[in-house]
């Protein structure tokens, strides 16, 4: 295997060939590993090394528990603490000036790691792909005292700031970098566009699948306490930071497993973890701040199946659990019925799906767009999953393989979403959105126009694409959410422990 090596700063790297057109360097340091009490602060840059470093391995994972859906990475103790890495994958042909995909994971800001993708479609449209690990779970996101919130952002912002000072070795343009993220990295993506800190860092955003929470200071702490109760460790920095991580990550699912029993929104939300607004590091929500960068949104028309259908919240099956759970969200009866109305013959678990697909992700999306000042572009994915007899429909994550161009079996969404089915219109459509996501890195331009003040065009992606224009705040199922807002979630309710 013919080695590659790129100068950057800290000392040299050697990648090698990792796919026709590709070459990958895994495994950079872009900070010290998270050890002792650093692992609740923010990152510190990393040490040299002499000669040059293997780069032709990804780091370890973050801790992180074990997930339901097969194929995706384990993280197991001893794994290794230096997992604050970044690799590069950059077209073989040596070219400079490209412009730069960064790719942030999902994972309900609780799992998720940057071997789980394969960036070689979009190398091969013309981008430079950097993918990095960042903390997660209570690590990244829990509320410890003396230590700051959203250490798993802080974390990509010094990823950022790597790609700022070293991109360019790989051929990269540091002035052209855009930042895109799925889920939970699609949250960080929005979240990172109204964090002073990123300000400067790139031009550009992708953000799919949207999470609308956001959560108070006071809401944060709450959870902190209960999973160090939880964990059975004094509720300070220092007992924190010397309780092993496997401890706290049973804890913290313990914590979220007891919401499920309980009544209210959380046992509907299946993560303790969401982008603290703490005043300082990220002053407000993205609702408030976006406009400052170029953004591509996008949601799926059926995200919330991919937890109803799976069992990974608790059904809601009457029409009794129905109503509770639209008061949740706050709407009202009336609203209820407006909803209704608007899928004749809908199942309640159908609304069920429908309802928390529209809170959590859908109009979430839309009023980013609206809010970005005729600088967004908006899109949602249509194509519906065979997989659990159709049902899942075009559900949360069921974009991401067609964003990667990567149907092939052997991934953990392709698997579980896709299995060996991809049809030639199948792969057609992963190519058009590949397209459009390296057109959009490039230039600024997706291939379709962007919400304005007077008009909402919406690509719609499917085995047959069309564009559509959303009809506006006041007509349809939109007109249900005109009276729920999205501030930062307080603290739980009296009932709730």
């Amino acid at each position: 295997m013919t080695q590659h090596v790129v100068s950057v700063a800290g000392g040299q790297v050697g990648g090698a060939r990792t796919a026709d057109g590709v070459l990958s360097f895994r495994g950079i340091p872009y900070a010290l590993a998270p050890t002792g009490l650093g692992r609740f602060q923010a990152p510190q840059p990393p040490r040299a090394w002499d000669g040059v470093r293997d780069a032709t391995a990804f780091g370890p994972i973050p801790p992180q528990p074990d997930t339901p859906f097969p194929g995706i990475p384990t993280w197991r103790p001893g794994d290794g603490d230096d997992i604050l890495t970044v690799d590069v994958a950059r077209p073989e042909q040596p070219n400079t000036g490209l412009p730069v995909l960064v790719w942030i994971y999902g994972g309900s800001y609780t799992n998720g790691c940057a071997d789980m993708y394969d960036p070689a479609a979009l190398v091969r449209a013309g981008l430079v792909v950097v993918t990095f690990n960042y903390r997660v779970g209570f690590d990244g996101f829990g509320h410890v005292p003396g230590a700051p919130d959203n250490r798993g952002l802080l974390d990509q912002i010094a990823a950022l700031e790597w790609v700022r000072d070293n991109i360019s070795a790989f051929g990269g343009d540091p002035g052209n970098v855009t930042v895109a993220g799925q889920s939970s990295g699609g949250g960080s993506v929005v979240t990172l566009a109204a964090m002073p800190a990123a300000d400067g860092l790139f031009r550009r955003g992708i953000a799919h699948s949207v999470p609308s929470e956001y959560f108070a200071p006071s809401m944060a702490e709450v959870f902190g306490r209960q999973v160090a109760e939880a964990a059975g460790v004094p509720y300070d920095i220092d007992a924190l930071a010397n309780t092993d991580p496997a401890r706290m990550i049973d804890a913290a699912n313990a914590v979220l497993g007891s919401y499920r029993d309980k009544p209210g929104l959380r046992r509907q939300v299946p993560t303790l973890f969401s982008p603290v607004v703490d005043g300082d590091m990220l002053p407000t929500t993205p609702l408030d701040a976006v406009g400052n960068v170029d953004l591509l949104l996008c949601h799926t028309i059926d995200e919330f199946r991919l937890f109803s259908v799976t069992g990974g919240v608790p059904a809601v099956s009457t029409d009794a659990e129905l109503a509770a759970l639209a008061a949740d969200v706050g709407l009202t009866p009336n609203d209820l019925a407006h909803f209704k109305a608007t899928a004749p013959g809908a199942s309640v678990p159908d609304l069920h799906a429908m309802l928390l697909t529209d809170f959590f992700f859908g109009e979430y999306a839309i009023r980013l767009a609206e809010a970005a000042g005729g600088r967004a572009f908006l899109a949602r994915f249509a194509w519906r999953s065979p997989a659990f007899g159709g049902a899942l429909g075009a559900c949360h994550a069921a974009d991401l393989p067609f964003t990667f161009g990567d149907l092939k079996p052997g991934g953990p969404f392709q698997d579980l979403l896709i299995g060996g089915t991809a049809t030639a219109e199948d792969w057609a459509l992963a190519g058009r959105m590949v397209d459009a996501w390296a057109s959009f890195a490039a230039n600024g331009d997706p291939g379709w126009p962007p919400v304005t003040a007077a008009s909402t065009p919406v690509r719609i992606w499917d085995r047959t694409d069309r564009l559509i224009t959303d009809p506006g705040p006041a007509v349809g199922r939109r007109a249900v959410w005109a009276g729920v807002d999205y501030p930062p979630v307080e603290l739980l309710s009296p009932a709730a422990p």
